[in-house]
C-alpha cells in the first residue's frame, strides 16, 4: 500500500535559499533540499484500485500557472515544537488549487481532510529539540524571504512509512493547462 500526498516541487535555487537556514537548533534533523515540497492533500496508506481513481481525478484538474513565494518561518506543535518551516505567502491560486485536491480525493472516497490548510515548507524536525531554542530560531529567521517562483504543475509523491522527513518520491506529475 502506498503512503501518498500531492504537492508542489520546490525549485533548486529556492531549494538552496531554504538549505541556508539549517543550523542552529541542537536536536533538528534537518529536511534534505530534495525533499522540500509544499504539501498540497496528504492522501495517507490506501489501496492501488483507490490511487488509480486519485490519479484519474488528478488529471482532471485544470489550473493555470502562477506564483508562490516563501516568506517567514514558524514551527508546529505549541509548548513542544516538532516541526520548522518557512511559511508560503497568502495566495488566492494556491488556495483553489488546495481545494481541487480536497474535491478530487472526496470524490475517490477519502475522509474529508479535517487540519487547516497551512501552507509551508517543512525544514527540519524538531521532536526533542529544546522548545526556546526552535522560538529563538524562528524569530531570527521572521524576515527570511525566499525569491519568487512560478508553479506550472503539481506532483503525486510517495512516502516510505516513517516518522516523516522523507525519502519522498514524485510519483507522477500532472502540469497546467
Amino acid at each position: 500500500m502506498p503512503r501518498l500526498f500531492t504537492g508542489l516541487e520546490i525549485p533548486q535555487p529556492v531549494a538552496l535559499q531554504l538549505q541556508m537556514l539549517q543550523g542552529g537548533i541542537h536536536g533538528a534533523r534537518w529536511i534534505d533540499p530534495a525533499d522540500y515540497h509544499i504539501t498540497l492533500r496528504f492522501i495517507g496508506d490506501i489501496d492501488d484500485m483507490t490511487a488509480g481513481e486519485i490519479v484519474r481525478r488528478l488529471a482532471a484538474i485544470d489550473a493555470a500557472p502562477f506564483s508562490v513565494r516563501l516568506q517567514g518561518t514558524g514551527f508546529f506543535g505549541g509548548k513542544r515544537p516538532h516541526s520548522v518551516h518557512a511559511l508560503v505567502e497568502p495566495n488566492a491560486a494556491l488556495t483553489r488549487l488546495r481545494e481541487a485536491h480536497e474535491r478530487a480525493c472526496r470524490a475517490a472516497g477519502l475522509q474529508p481532510e479535517t487540519r487547516r490548510f497551512v501552507p509551508h515548507v517543512t525544514i527540519a524536525r524538531c521532536r526533542g529539540a529544546d522548545p526556546a531554542e526552535v522560538r529563538a530560531f524562528t524569530s531570527r529567521h521572521g524576515l527570511f524571504a525566499a525569491d519568487p517562483f512560478t508553479v506550472a504543475r503539481f506532483a503525486l509523491f510517495s512516502a516510505r512509512p516513517s516518522r516523516g522527513g522523507g525519502p519522498y518520491v514524485v510519483e507522477q506529475v500532472f502540469p497546467f493547462g
